[in-house]
């Protein structure tokens, strides 16, 4: 089998070259990381320099004017959402929340979630999809352990198979963690390329669920670190205590709030990630490949016969793609490729392409 020490994440294709001791080609194009490849709101790169007087002030306590903004953007209240340097903090602070207790994590998933977990001494509970290319969740057996833990932690479209369960789903094991008293923290952070009516956000009563949201990947700010916890008010006061203060600097509260008003520009990548997911999901069955069923911008995929060369060969090519072998459950056989420009994406396919007819 193939084997690379790779890090645990996508979006470092400098290093992945480092480690492997190949020189980089010229042309790199990462479809290992998930982000909006328009990049920032064309209202937010024109008018950087208007963030400028933000650096000479301190930054709100709680997160503003972003918390505000949330709140209204979801029609929730505002004691309901925790701000953060991003979800990874988030996942760090319900970590210290969890210390020394139990959690379900059904695999394959991020691997945040265990890692965060593992250091706070939490027993982790480790369960595994019936089936990858559905994403099915064996429900039966989370539901036996949600008696015995405290927490289970689900990533909703699911990191790397950019599978969704679907609400009547979620929402039973909502109605199940009210039941046997275990919370359930819900992983949206690529919900915004799906639509929000698929989010569990506005319409259920939050006892017992933690919803956690990112503005990296949709609105392609990774470098901001910017996210949000939408839960029970106590649940918020109680991971405040928790988190340092002035967590959330000045300039990427300010931007957060002015991005989710941003409709058109949503529309425009849902749209686009879409048409690219259908478009290469077609063309990688065309040649045999198992393929995710996917609703995020990203998909996973199986070669008919698993090849150790097919890695390297596309990195020499200069296209990265997202290997598995850290993720439970996938063996290191299926690759995942996040969605690009149409023409980064038409590259892609030509090199594929290129590799499928020479053998």
């Amino acid at each position: 089998m193939f084997y690379v020490a790779l890090p645990n994440h996508g979006a470092n294709p400098h290093d992945l070259f480092k480690s492997l001791g190949i020189n980089p080609p010229d042309r790199i194009i990462d479809f290992s990381e998930n982000v909006n490849p328009f990049g920032p709101p064309e209202s937010i790169q024109t008018d950087w320099h208007k963030f400028q007087p933000f650096m000479m002030g301190y930054p709100d306590p709680l997160g503003e004017p972003f918390r505000t903004a949330v709140a209204e953007y979801h029609n929730i209240s505002p004691d309901s959402i925790f701000v953060a340097n991003g979800a990874a903090e988030i996942f760090a602070l319900l970590a210290q929340k969890y210390r020394g207790k139990r959690a379900i994590i059904v695999h394959p998933t991020f691997s945040e979630y265990e890692t965060t977990l593992k250091a706070r001494n939490v027993e982790i509970v480790n369960l595994h999809m019936t089936e990858i290319v559905t994403g099915e969740y064996p429900i039966d057996e989370i539901k036996m352990h949600m008696h015995q833990a405290d927490v289970l932690y689900l990533c909703t479209p699911n990191n790397p198979t950019g599978t969704l369960p679907t609400r009547k789903v979620l929402m039973d094991l909502v109605a199940y963690a009210k039941k046997t008293n275990c919370d359930i923290v819900l992983d949206e952070a690529f919900i915004d390329f799906i639509s929000e009516q698929s989010s569990l956000i506005s319409d259920i009563n939050f006892c017992h669920l933690i919803i956690v949201r990112s503005m990296t990947k949709m609105y392609a700010m990774p470098g901001l670190r910017l996210g949000y916890m939408a839960t029970a008010p106590s649940i918020v006061k109680e991971i405040q205590q928790l988190a340092p203060h002035w967590n959330v600097n000045r300039i990427a509260a300010e931007i957060g709030s002015l991005v989710l008003k941003d409709e058109e520009y949503r529309q425009k990548t849902i749209l686009h990630s879409q048409n690219m997911l259908l478009d290469m999901s077609a063309f990688l069955k065309s040649k045999c490949c198992e393929v995710t069923q996917s609703q995020a911008n990203f998909l996973l995929f199986k070669l008919q016969h698993p090849n150790s060369e097919f890695f390297q060969y596309f990195l020499r090519q200069g296209l990265v793609l997202r290997h598995t072998e850290n993720f439970h459950g996938l063996d290191g056989q299926w690759y995942r490729i996040g969605m690009k420009t149409a023409e980064d994406m038409e590259i892609l396919k030509k090199e594929l392409t290129v590799w499928f007819e020479a053998r």
